[in-house]
């Protein structure tokens, strides 16, 4: 199998990562802080020691910011739930569920929210969209980094700086970007970022983290052990045990500390230059094919990563996603759990359902890309009869 849908997952995942988990369920048995034998401590301190790898990472100002989540789903939900009555929100039109959903559940409680036109390749005009849409009530700006469609990067620095300008805060999803793009939050103004661990970092699923320095000022989703003050009711605030009740993931935490030691020892810039690579031969190849339709410019690292949505010109994504897969190549068809990032692009009709998105991984090489190529160009000729 030709594998092109590493921005649902990566895989394969990196031999360290795998080796780790497996080392973890014999190693690291015990729940870490719950015990004060060898097992127990040696589990919390491996555990810390991913978080202090973490923080160095995303540029987070000290591990204590850095809490563990099962996804990047549940780490946006903790943010947006945090919202109050009243509150006014500024979002993209690039973004994923997992934060318009949530938004859509908070309108019953007063919160609102605003959908912001990004203009691909001109942050300046995306800048001036948020400048516009900022109310007195605007409590928060929640921002993909990157589309998960269309791979259009947002300005998400120069939202930071233009969110507190106004006195609100930015809430960056990181879940296409985390391993990717060079992240420091603490530099780059981030007051919440939200990551998936088994994307870009390479980590196992059941894997995200949440990195604010002001974890205090959210609501816990859950409340719970934390092998902390047990004789206290209320929930502790100390971060970032606060949003971390129960057992944690050990497993999968440990194996993703070993993806974010084997993205850093590759080097950020190194990884996203090489998938951008496959990503421009694809598109270069795609754009001299009449019958592929594509919906960007050229992508370039400044302003894309390494994600391409396209379609066969009247075809259903979903069937070119299965004639893909009879060939032995894995895209994810269909609208991506991001509806106004089809509707954007037009793609949300009843002819293409949506499109057909490529991802490649570190593990992508020039004769996947190829594969990719003759076969999308193969569809024009001998498919027809399955075009609607």
């Amino acid at each position: 199998m030709i594998y092109l849908d590493n921005s649902a997952t990566t895989y394969p995942k990196p031999q360290a990562v795998r080796r780790r988990m497996a080392e973890a369920l014999e190693r690291f048995g015990a729940n870490p802080g719950r015990g004060g034998f060898r097992m127990s401590m040696e589990t919390a301190e491996a555990v810390y020691a991913v978080r202090r790898r973490a923080a160095a990472f995303f540029g987070a100002e000290g591990p204590e910011c850095v809490s563990f989540q099962p996804s990047c789903t549940q780490a946006l939900n903790i943010v947006i739930h945090s919202l109050k009555p009243g509150d006014h929100v500024l979002v993209t039109d690039l973004e994923h569920n997992a934060v318009l959903r949530p938004l859509k559940a908070m309108e019953a409680q007063g919160v609102s929210f605003t959908v912001v036109p990004v203009t691909p390749c001109d942050n300046d005009a995306t800048l001036d969209a948020f400048r516009h849409a900022l109310r007195e009530n605007t409590r928060m700006l929640i921002c993909t980094q990157a589309s998960n469609v269309w791979g259009i990067r947002v300005p998400v620095e120069r939202l930071a700086a233009l969110a507190h300008v106004y006195g609100a805060e930015i809430c960056v999803d990181a879940a296409q970007s985390g391993g990717v793009v060079p992240i420091h939050a603490a530099e780059d103004g981030i007051d919440y970022l939200c990551c998936a661990g088994h994307k870009g970092l390479y980590g196992p699923m059941g894997t995200g983290m949440l990195i604010t320095r002001q974890g205090e000022k959210l609501k816990s989703l859950i409340q719970g052990g934390t092998g902390t003050l047990a004789m206290q009711l209320e929930q502790p605030r100390d971060m970032p045990e606060y949003l971390e009740s129960g057992t944690q993931n050990v497993p999968g935490i440990l194996a993703l500390g070993a993806g974010l030691d084997f993205v850093r020892a590759r080097g950020e810039e190194n990884v996203r230059q090489a998938e951008m690579r496959h990503v421009r031969r694809i598109y270069e190849a795609f754009s001299k094919m009449p019958h592929v339709k594509l919906y960007t410019p050229a992508p370039d690292a400044r302003y894309f990563v390494p994600v391409l949505g396209f379609n066969v010109r009247g075809m259903a994504s979903e069937t070119a996603g299965d004639l893909l897969a009879k060939r032995g190549i894995a895209v994810r068809c269909g609208m991506h759990c991001a509806p106004f990032a089809h509707r954007k692009m037009g793609t949300d009709d009843a002819v293409y359902g949506g499109a057909v998105r490529v991802s490649p991984s570190v593990f992508t090489d020039d004769r996947q890309a190829a594969a990719l190529i003759r076969a999308v160009a193969e569809l024009r000729a001998s498919d027809t009869a399955h075009q609607k």
